[in-house]
């Protein structure tokens, strides 16, 4: 059975055709009958596919355990994109922000300043977008926490990086498989071995 989506694109349908200086963040909102979680990365749309299982378990965790552990003033959301600059509004898997940043129901973007952690689970798709492109783009925007989520024999590894401020760029604070224990952005003791568990 497939996860794509049915978008009942006709035969005559024209794919979305950019302008000669690329797409704007702005546009996302805008443009017709893009696939859901479609990104902008240096102008270019960029089209999900189909998540995986581990993909989607993994979110839901990271996403509850934030939440659950989040002191009161900060919250914890899923797939909602970041406008960084003109060109680049990514969308990563989990963030966390500040609560005042919600700016009513119909909101579908935060500003780099308003996110403390961005994480992204590694997919097949995405491997190059995830490891390289997008932390440095989050970097440069000054987020100040990181996570890359790999899998490993069905579980998630989490690569937690802090932000250098002076260099702009990430450093890595550690890498944690099974259990995440963390002091920063707060403090945090997530079971990576429940994953797959089902409440």
């Amino acid at each position: 059975m497939s996860a794509a989506g049915e978008y009942g694109l006709g035969e005559d349908y024209q794919w979305p055709r950019p302008p000669v200086d690329g797409w704007t963040a702005d546009d996302l909102d805008k443009l017709p009958n893009l696939p859901p979680h479609t990104e902008l990365i240096d102008g270019s749309l960029v089209f999900m596919s189909p998540q995986t299982r581990f993909h989607s378990r993994t979110m839901r965790l990271l996403e509850n355990a934030l939440m659950e552990q989040a002191p009161d003033h900060l919250e914890a959301i899923r797939e909602m994109t970041v406008k960084l600059d003109r060109r680049n509004r990514p969308e990563p898997d989990v963030l966390v922000v500040p609560v005042d940043a919600d700016e009513g129901p119909r909101q579908t973007w935060f500003r780099p300043e308003d996110v403390v952690l961005a994480v992204e689970v590694v997919s097949a798709d995405s491997v190059e977008r995830d490891r390289e492109v997008k932390p440095n783009k989050y970097a440069r925007a000054g987020v100040p926490h990181f996570w890359r989520v790999e899998e490993d024999e069905g579980l998630p590894v989490v690569y937690v990086y802090e932000l250098d401020p002076a260099v702009r760029a990430y450093a890595l604070m550690g890498i944690h498989h099974k259990k995440l224990v963390a002091d920063l952005p707060f403090p945090l003791d997530i079971d990576l071995t429940a994953v797959n568990r089902r409440r």
